[in-house]
């Protein structure tokens, strides 16, 4: 069997690496790179120490408008199905590499594989809402993370083809978070005295208010708290180019780094006080690792880490973000609501006993 894999963006290589080995085991697999993130800190790197094969095809699409990125892509993607035929197309989660990809095989008939279905944080401001719901109603199969996945899609008329399989990330997490790293030594921090945060989505890059009350109340917070805290902010290339276009001054307790690789990033979350992130990936990796996380979004598509107490909504709101800075903490057990961390094995299984 031929597994076609479309990944292009930091959170896909990390789901991508343990799919990708366990479809290797049996099947050959097409992977292809859209490029859709292109640098070595956001791309290279992860598949450099995280053992993904090397992409077969890269299409080097790189940044522009969300259509004109799509379009590219999807053109692309649409030759390589033509020239390849395979039995399945596999995306990951919710970019617009994620979206292309299903649009071109759904055109071309090809059965489409999606890892991560049937999230929702029912806010259609966030283009990744969009790319979800459209990537979920084109789709075969869908490998749902969660059983209020289940409940989403269900509630959207999705029943076929549906199946309850864990969450890849914990393979991921599982495979990776305990390999050694001196990224504590070259950063300069020690366990449990720095907080770590990324900010990186449209709603707070985008809005200059709402990116100066993060920094500054963060900040402010955390000097609060411990005038010798850091806090350590691996800055993604876009965040950086709009603090420059604000002409921002960074709070010298704030300390920017590049971004890290995947490994590194487990490390920082498992050894912080705290996460303050509006990532969506980095929600879950907090919760693996045992750390309080505070999210910097009005809404989460990972609601079973509120649920259970280990992640509070702030979005910018300064006053939230103090309060949960200092006041709040986990209220309850982590529960298994994301598997067992064999997620990889089941879904390659389910592809293989599906007729199409």
């Amino acid at each position: 069997m031929k597994i076609m894999t479309i990944v292009g963006a930091r959170p896909q290589f990390v789901k991508a690496a343990p799919v990708s080995k366990a479809i290797r085991q049996k099947h050959e697999e097409i992977l292809i790179h859209t490029g859709q993130h292109y640098d070595d800190e956001m791309s290279d790197v992860f598949f450099r120490t995280m053992g993904i094969p090397e992409a077969d095809y890269n299409l080097g699409v790189g940044s522009g408008s969300h259509g004109w990125q799509t379009a590219q892509m999807l053109e692309r993607i649409e030759d390589l199905i033509i020239q390849e035929k395979p039995d399945w197309l596999l995306v990951y989660g919710d970019t617009n590499s994620t979206v292309a990809g299903a649009l071109a095989a759904a055109k071309m008939h090809i059965p489409i594989a999606h890892v991560e279905a049937g999230l929702r944080s029912y806010d259609m401001r966030m283009p990744e809402e969009v790319n979800r719901r459209m990537t979920d109603h084109v789709s075969r199969l869908l490998f749902c993370p969660t059983k209020t996945s289940i409940d989403n899609l269900e509630k959207e008329g999705i029943t076929e083809g549906v199946h309850l399989v864990g969450d890849v990330m914990l393979d991921s997490a599982k495979m990776f978070g305990d390999l050694p790293t001196d990224v504590l030594e070259r950063v300069g921090v020690k366990s449990e005295n720095y907080y770590f945060m990324t900010v990186h989505r449209p709603v707070n890059t985008d809005n200059e208010d709402n990116l100066k009350n993060i920094l500054n109340t963060v900040s402010e917070s955390v000097r609060g708290i411990d005038p010798d805290m850091k806090v350590i902010f691996p800055a993604h290339p876009r965040t950086v180019a709009f603090i420059e276009q604000y002409e921002m001054k960074m709070p010298d307790n704030i300390k920017v780094i590049k971004p890290v690789n995947y490994i590194e990033s487990l490390c920082l979350i498992k050894n912080a006080k705290k996460v303050l992130t509006d990532s969506g990936g980095m929600q879950k990796e907090a919760y693996f690792m045992g750390t309080t996380c505070i999210t910097l979004r009005e809404r989460t598509e990972w609601v079973e880490t509120v649920q259970d107490g280990w992640n509070i909504l702030v979005a910018a709101d300064p006053v939230k973000i103090k309060d949960a800075i200092i006041n709040f903490e986990p209220s309850g057990e982590r529960g298994s609501s994301y598997g067992d961390g064999h997620a990889s094995e089941k879904i390659v299984e389910i592809i293989e006993n599906t007729t199409v």
